[in-house]
């Protein structure tokens, strides 16, 4: 490969790979606070070995919240006998 040959190869990868004009908008975070509710429903679905995944669903969070919370308050969520 020539010089002239290399430069095109790399103008077209610095164009393809390069972050100028393909930023998104970063997602806000928006924090809950959790309710005695919240607690309770993750106290009682642990207890039945629901499972983190179907816990956050019902309280509407992600799995690693509902996992901190769970550990937090020394929630076990192992879904094991």
């Amino acid at each position: 490969m020539n010089s002239a040959a290399l430069l095109d190869v790399s103008a077209v990868l610095q164009a393809r790979f390069s972050k100028k004009g393909t930023e998104m908008k970063k997602k806000k975070v928006v924090r809950r606070a959790w309710s005695k509710e919240d607690v309770r429903t993750l106290k009682t679905m642990a207890r039945d070995k629901k499972g983190v995944t179907k816990i956050a669903k019902a309280l509407k969070r992600s799995p690693g919240a509902t996992t901190v919370m769970a550990a937090k308050r020394g929630v076990s969520l192992s879904m094991r006998g």
